[in-house]
């Protein structure tokens, strides 16, 4: 799963403004965006809400506002060999749609989504029920 957590990865520096961050999440697939610092450790993560939030406060067309004014800072991560099912547990708790996959430094590796760990759970079960299925039917052992 892990190439397809990197070809997800958004990150933005943590002084760059929120209409870059905007720019970056006008995709109907992208979500967030992981805040970084000038060593590209993870500061936290700017979503559409926040943005979204926050553009209520802006006046005229200009929003100077930086990403590090409204980002969260308190941020859900995984690491690349968290065990699945302990993520995915965690995301179904706190119904996070995806959770930034980080490496022990906290540098950014990408974004898991809900459904990618739903589909590769859901493939882990359909496998272990044919081995099941195969084992009872006597299949492989005559």
């Amino acid at each position: 799963m892990l190439p397809a957590i990197r070809q997800r990865r958004l990150v933005i520096g943590h002084g760059q403004q929120l209409t870059e961050a905007a720019a970056l999440l006008s995709d109907d697939a992208r979500h967030m965006a992981v805040v970084c610092d000038a060593d590209g450790m993870m500061v936290g993560v700017v979503t559409r809400t926040d943005i979204v939030r926050q553009i209520q406060h802006c006046q005229g067309c200009a929003c100077m506002t930086m990403c590090a004014d409204v980002m969260t800072k308190e941020v859900i991560t995984c690491a690349p060999d968290q065990i699945l099912e302990d993520v995915w547990s965690t995301m179904k708790q706190n119904r996070l749609l995806c959770v930034p996959v980080v490496d022990a430094e906290r540098r950014p590796l990408g974004l898991l989504f809900a459904s990618d760990a739903l589909e590769a759970l859901l493939s882990e079960v359909e496998y272990e029920e044919e081995l099941l299925k195969d084992y009872v039917m006597c299949v492989g052992y005559r």
